[in-house]
């Protein structure tokens, strides 16, 4: 890929490295290794690398002449560990250590010429790397890095005491922090690495980037998805005649969501609440209580529509009364593998309790599903910040929050807080509301909502970090797409990452039991 930088007149090409490069190559790196390494790599040693690994050898040519080179082999990381040599990971020379099978990309070496070190060419032999040990799938980058910088300062601290300073930017090394900004870490303090490295008195850092796209194992059938269709029921309460025109209506958004391909379809807090309208006589906490008795036989029918239509289901909330007269509210994931779990709403608001006596849940858990790490939060429990970042410690990629509000400000509540946690765990948060009227039900008479789905907010996501939206007050179905390889790279790579620049050290989230 060629490139021209008109202000200074360059012509600059990233591309891979060829043996007729040889000249430029022992040109560029004599200069660059002046007074540091008196040996250059032979023409033969290069040919070995090219042979057995050519995509692995990346050059910047700038106005025709190689400047900027970095060299690579694969290796099986575990047959040579931290502990090793720089002349042992290279086999001397010969390279009989590169592995095509291995798990991780061994950086051998990175020089520029010293005439075009102001022109950042480094960085992209950096990320050229990066690119090829996602492209290949491998673990990791590891390579042994001089610190320069530490001659000036070895009579009065050690290497680790050194590095520690690198680190917190209290002091700069012209290469150990540049490795840091491009996101290495150091894993081990290594001692005779290069032993004619006199600036670094010989000490090395063993550097790591890490991939975070690595797969452990290539599977040809059911592979983690990357991108994840949701589709969000906007159900409206209406009146029914009976539990099976209720589950008619709810099979019928399943069948439609199912047909877009969607790997989930996620429906509203309390959505079966229009089947209280034969118990409006009775007392508001015993109409509850006989909404209860649906319970399992919905499940029951949302486990088996989970099967036929191929499509993982949010099945909003439903009332489980148990055995020591407690009333809970639960949403339930029903996979499409047959498998289902539950998640009880923690925090119950002041009308929840007074009208109906419901009790919170206890434990937010994360659910392993076939297109990714999710979690449930019920309405209310959405405002709690410390449940969705609990859940995020644990990997959580998309966030459900079935919902049901009367008015405007309670849905601003929920909807305003889903959008933070969003933001501050890296995640996706889905929300699905409940809309119209349900007269003959007491306390269920009117609903509002716009169900959505939210993003973080950062250059790979929407400018208003909203991925889609329903219309307010219609009843509708949203199909939205969700790439969660972007989560991974906020992870790392963010303008601000939320999760990774905690205070750990001053403070800290768990359970209490």
């Amino acid at each position: 890929m060629a490139e021209y930088d008109a202000q200074q007149n360059y012509m600059i090409e990233l591309r891979n490295l060829k043996l007729a490069d040889y000249k430029d190559l022992e040109k560029s790196m004599g200069k660059a290794y002046a007074g540091i390494r008196e040996e250059v790599w032979t023409r033969e040693e290069i040919k070995r690398l090219l042979d057995q690994f050519p995509e692995g050898q990346i050059c910047l040519e700038v106005n025709g002449m190689v400047v900027a080179v970095a060299l690579s082999i694969i290796v099986n990381y575990a047959k040579y560990g931290d502990n090793h040599s720089y002349n042992r990971i290279i086999d001397n020379g010969k390279f009989g250590t590169h592995d095509p099978n291995g798990d991780v990309l061994y950086g051998i070496d990175v020089f520029v010429h010293p005439d075009y070190q102001g022109m950042r060419l480094a960085r992209r032999l950096y990320d050229a790397r990066k690119e090829l040990c996602e492209s290949l799938n491998l673990r990791s980058i590891v390579a042994g890095g001089r610190i320069p910088g530490y001659q000036e300062y070895a009579h009065e601290m050690t290497p680790k005491e050194y590095i520690e300073k690198v680190q917190n930017r209290e002091l700069f090394d012209p290469i150990l922090t540049f490795q840091i900004s491009n996101n290495f870490h150091v894993k081990k303090i290594l001692k005779n690495y290069l032993p004619t490295d006199n600036e670094s008195k010989t000490y090395a850092t063993l550097i790591e980037w890490n991939n975070v796209y690595f797969e452990e194992s290539e599977k040809l059938i059911g592979l983690k998805k990357s991108v994840v269709r949701i589709g969000l029921v906007q159900w409206q309460m209406r009146r029914v005649a009976s539990m099976e025109a209720l589950v008619d209506q709810a099979e019928f958004f399943i069948d439609a969501v199912s047909g877009y391909n969607a790997d989930f379809v996620v429906f509203p807090e309390l959505f079966n609440a229009p089947l209280m309208a034969d118990y409006n006589h009775l007392e508001m906490p015993e109409a509850i209580r006989e909404l209860s008795n649906y319970t399992d036989s919905l499940r029951n029918k949302f486990v088996e529509f989970a099967i036929s239509y191929n499509i993982n289901i949010i099945a909003g909330s439903m009332p489980v009364y148990e055995g020591d007269e407690k009333l809970f509210n639960v949403s339930f994931l029903c996979r499409r593998d047959g498998s289902w779990d539950q998640q009880y709403k923690l925090h119950i608001t002041p009308n929840e309790i007074g009208t109906w006596g419901f009790r919170g849940g206890e434990k937010v858990k994360v659910f392993d599903t076939d297109s990714g790490k999710i979690g449930i939060l019920i309405c209310y429990d959405v405002e709690f910040p410390e449940l969705s970042r609990l859940m995020a410690d644990e990997g959580m990629e998309i966030l459900f929050v079935p919902f049901l509000t009367d008015t405007q400000n309670g849905y601003t509540r929920v909807r305003r807080c889903a959008q933070s946690r969003a933001i501050e765990n890296e995640c996706y948060v889905a929300v699905a509301g409940a809309v119209g009227n349900l007269p003959r039900v007491s306390n269920m008479d009117i609903q509002y909502a716009q169900s959505a789905v939210f993003s973080p907010s950062d250059f790979a996501f929407p400018t208003n970090a909203v991925v889609a939206e329903a219309t307010p007050n219609n009843e509708m179905t949203l199909i939205a797409d969700v790439n969660l390889d972007l989560l991974k790279e906020l992870h790392t790579k963010g303008s601000a990452m939320n999760l990774k620049d905690r205070r750990k050290d001053i403070y800290d989230l768990k359970w209490k039991r």
